[in-house]
């Protein structure tokens, strides 16, 4: 179980994590929920329905981690033989796509990163030292997502775009900068296949 996650009795999945590897994810998922943010109001609104009709951004974010984690819904038509009117046609689309659909996006990112810091806070106020995280099947899939967001994020600031930086990336030597944030990347990525393994029946 060390490193990786193994399906459990029931449904949902275990891993053994050390104190740092804890200490690790936490601190990531702690920075994803700040890049991505409060949300429209800042905090929780008094009107519920107010907060259902409330509408999003219709401009991409200039963050390039947030335009990964939320990118245009419509590619449409693109190089030269697209014109100039279909290249606005697409940008109204995605706008208008945008402006119904980020917040509740958003929303679902902020949940699944927040359900990897409570699992954590869990495991650490249980006991000292490494423990046996034990994650429902619903929490399972919340983890899913908030890893394949980490990686996103990560993979972004790397500027990964393909499977030949990734291999670039394993040859690093020690003292390059990045070679802290490449472990980790690395390592999410583990964590993560494994998660899926688990999942699938």
């Amino acid at each position: 179980m060390p490193g990786h996650f193994e399906p459990i009795p029931g449904g949902g999945a275990a891993v053994a994590l050390d104190e740092v590897e804890i200490s690790i994810i936490r601190s990531l998922a702690v920075q994803l929920l700040e890049l991505i943010g409060p949300g429209p109001g800042g905090d929780a609104s008094d009107d519920p329905l107010a907060e259902l009709f409330a509408e999003g951004p219709s401009e991409p974010p200039s963050d390039p981690v947030l335009q990964r984690l939320f990118p245009d819904a419509y590619g449409g038509p693109g190089g030269e033989e697209a014109t100039v009117d279909q290249v606005d046609e697409q940008r109204a689309h995605s706008a208008e796509f945008r402006r119904f659909t980020e917040n509740d996006l958003r929303a679902g990112k902020r949940e699944d990163a927040l359900a990897v810091i409570r699992s954590l806070d869990a495991l650490t106020s249980a006991g000292e030292g490494g423990a046996v995280l034990k994650l429902s099947p619903e929490e399972s899939l919340r983890w899913m997502r908030a890893l394949n967001d980490l990686r996103l994020a990560i993979g972004i600031r790397l500027d990964i775009t393909d499977e030949e930086d990734t291999d670039l990336l394993y040859r690093l030597p020690d003292e390059d900068p990045r070679k802290p944030m490449v472990m980790a990347y690395l390592w999410l990525g583990g964590l993560q296949e494994t998660l899926v393994e688990t999942l699938m029946p």
